[in-house]
């Protein structure tokens, strides 16, 4: 029996784990960073351990600091959750040499199907579809083909490659995030299959030589080759279903599977499947499968571990369930991760967190509470909502719904992609793969419309003014912008996150009523809308502003933070920066400055000083969030300066390289310099 857990990970999987300890009565352990130090995960274990440090390679991919946590804790048995040391063959074998319980299938297991290429060679004996594959990029002929990490996961080290002249970048490229990622640059080539979907199947095996399939799921949309869709069942023809699960089962049979895994096919449109690689873990997306289930996937984990046969009567799928991902990232600007405090993280309707449902509803499972701090050092994800309905389209509109009335601030997050997916006329038909959207573009747009823009704007400016007569130390009974000549107006100035400013006037009269009011946000020409809507002043308060716009009522959340101010509507959210009326001066950076969009690392610089670039030209690699971001030039010129070394530490807001686009550098001579000169 296990006695006392540790989990060797973080965040939102390590909750999810302890969650079924407690249920179980089984006592915790965390490990934590630095950074992690005032974590939920590490508040909810019943004792922890510091890794001192911050990266992955100074804590969670410390095998002996973790085995040292465990002994000094008294644990008797280890978790790996997914990710980090989770697929690591070689800190399976030290947990069971020190005495420990694995939760987990064999290292040997791990290690055969972790090396992906004899992954493959492995389980094609045991008649399981393949792919073509090449380790060699000059026998590549056909294309597209999809360069993969042998080591990887996560969709680290992939890359599509659709000409001659792109593979070598590709392969070179794949090979840096692999090792920056898995330790290990091994990459192969596989053809590419367009308009393919991710379909894979959660097995299970016990000591007693059994092996079942746990039903299947649906992971087509992916950005970046990672999932942030995932559905439980696939919408597929039951003999493919069946077809996939005896797939499945056979893979894990040819490698006495024991434990939680997932085995991962690439569906092609005519009904073909082939084999993607098996996951020797629990798997990200594992709450679609309980919910449809009803059954606890880590508990079963706990219960083969300690030698327990799987129950004889396992349960068949019932209803639908989907999940999201919820990323601090912005997704229209590259999928670029954001960091900061998440100043207020509220998602309602919410049923159970890290568990199951008794009917339809709404499950959360995640890594952050309000107050957390996101930082540069880990994934972007925070947190997963799965909603179960007795249909896909049930489960779908509760899904949208409640995402798109959540109250996410201090970070960007791609919430507004997730609930335009979901609400796309392609995803209700299921015409999904893995290109969805790349030929959906229309899902990038934010859920507020443009011409709401100014309503929320004026809701912003309301509502400051609000808060201020509310804190006034003196006459703050006194009307809000009360003044002796009433004709002028008030005047508030705003800052969109993408940086696009946004002026406010407007006019109350001597009862507190709105006179009128003008923009010159988006939606309205640049002098102000020539015929803004009728707006009625119902209710101004610090935090809820209520208009009455043309007759209907519409009411405002705002959630002030310093000068920063949340506004969640009824046709979507703004982040807003209201500016000081009298600015402080500030240091102007110079014109071409290129900056830092985020905190990270500069891990290639691809030009040198005096080098003549153009529009769209990589300048330089930045590392941050465990994926790479290529910094391109803005415009075309000539590079002026270029502070940040390779290998370079920078901030948000740090000067990369400064651009010089005067017409006296049309007349330098380019260069031609070796790439990465540093």
């Amino acid at each position: 029996m296990i006695e006392r857990l540790l989990v060797a990970n973080r965040g939102e999987i390590a909750r999810r784990i302890f969650a079924t300890c407690r249920a179980m009565g089984v006592q915790t352990v965390a490990v934590h960073s630095d950074a992690d130090a005032d974590a939920p995960f590490v508040a909810e274990a019943d004792q922890a351990v510091r890794l001192p440090g911050n990266t992955p390679t100074e804590t969670y991919l410390r095998v002996d600091l973790i085995l040292d946590a465990a002994r000094r804790t008294g644990a008797d048995a280890v978790h790996p959750g997914y990710g980090f040391l989770a697929e690591n063959a070689e800190f399976a074998a030290a947990v069971t040499d020190a005495g420990l319980t694995w939760v987990g299938p064999p290292a040997k297991v791990i290690a055969a199907m972790g090396d992906k290429l004899a992954a493959k060679a492995l389980l094609a004996e045991a008649g399981v579809p393949m792919l073509p594959s090449w380790t060699d990029p000059d026998e590549i002929t056909d294309f597209p083909v999809l360069v993969k990490a042998s080591a990887g996961g996560g969709g680290r080290g992939m890359r599509i490659v659709r000409t001659a002249d792109e593979l070598a970048e590709a392969v070179a490229s794949a090979r840096r995030e692999a090792a920056a990622a898995f330790g290990d640059g091994t990459v192969f080539i596989e053809r590419y299959v367009e308009r393919g979907r991710h379909v894979e199947v959660q097995i299970f095996g016990d000591t007693h030589g059994r092996v079942v399939a746990l039903g299947d799921r649906e992971c087509s949309i992916q950005r970046r080759h990672q999932k942030i869709v995932e559905e439980a069942p696939a919408v597929v023809p039951e003999r493919v279903r069946t077809a996939l699960h005896e797939a499945a089962v056979a893979a894990g049979r040819a490698v006495d599977y024991l434990g939680a895994g997932t085995v991962e096919f690439l569906l092609a449109p005519g009904g073909e499947f082939f084999f993607l690689e098996m996951n020797t873990r629990l798997q990200v997306e594992h709450p679609v499968t309980e919910l449809c289930t009803g059954l606890d996937l880590v508990g079963l984990q706990l219960l083969v571990a300690e030698g327990e046969p799987l129950p004889a009567d396992l349960p068949g799928s019932t209803g639908h369930a989907i999940e999201v991902r919820l990323c601090a990232e912005d997704a229209a600007a590259g999928w670029r991760p954001d960091t900061g405090t998440l100043h207020r993280f509220s998602v309602g309707a919410v049923v159970t967190e890290f568990g199951g449902l008794a009917g339809p509803g709404l499950r959360l499972d995640s890594g952050v509470v309000a107050g957390s701090v996101v930082g540069v050092h880990y994934d972007s994800m925070l947190a997963k909502l799965i909603a179960w309905g007795r249909t896909r389209a049930e489960a779908t509109r509760l899904l949208a719904g409640a995402l798109a009335r959540a109250e996410l601030h201090g970070v960007t997050t791609n919430r507004d992609l997730l609930v335009r997916v979901l609400r796309s006329p392609a995803f209700a038909a299921v015409e999904i793969d893995t290109g969805f959207l790349d030929r959906h573009p229309e899902v990038f747009d934010p859920l507020l419309p443009t011409d709401q823009v100014p309503l929320t704007a004026l809701a912003a400016a309301l509502s400051g003014a609000a808060h201020r007569r509310a804190t006034a130390p003196v006459l703050s009974g006194l009307p809000s912008g009360w003044r002796n000549v009433p004709a002028v107006p008030q005047v508030t100035r705003l800052v969109q996150s993408d940086g696009h400013e946004i002026e406010v006037r407007y006019r109350l009269d001597r009862t507190g009523r709105l006179a009128d009011w003008g923009s010159t946000a988006p939606g309205s020409d640049a002098a102000g809308s020539a015929d803004p809507p009728a707006v009625a002043l119902v209710q101004a308060a610090a935090d809820r502003v209520v208009l009455d716009v043309d007759g209907v009522r519409r009411g405002y959340r705002v959630h002030r933070v310093g000068s920063a101010v949340f506004v969640d509507g009824p046709d979507g959210a703004a982040s807003l920066t209201e500016l000081p009326r009298l600015p402080l001066p500030t240091t102007e950076v110079g014109a071409g400055s290129l900056l830092a969009p985020l905190p990270g690392a500069v891990t290639r610089v691809h030009v040198q000083v005096g080098q003549r670039v153009t529009a769209g030209d990589p300048l330089l690699t930045l590392e941050a969030m465990k994926l790479e971001h290529p910094v391109l030039a803005p415009i075309d010129g000539v590079v002026a300066e270029l502070p940040v070394p390779t290998g370079g530490q920078v901030q948000a807001g740090a000067v990369l390289a400064v651009i010089d686009s005067s017409p006296a550098s049309a007349d330098l001579e380019p260069s031609n310099p070796e790439e990465d000169p540093r």
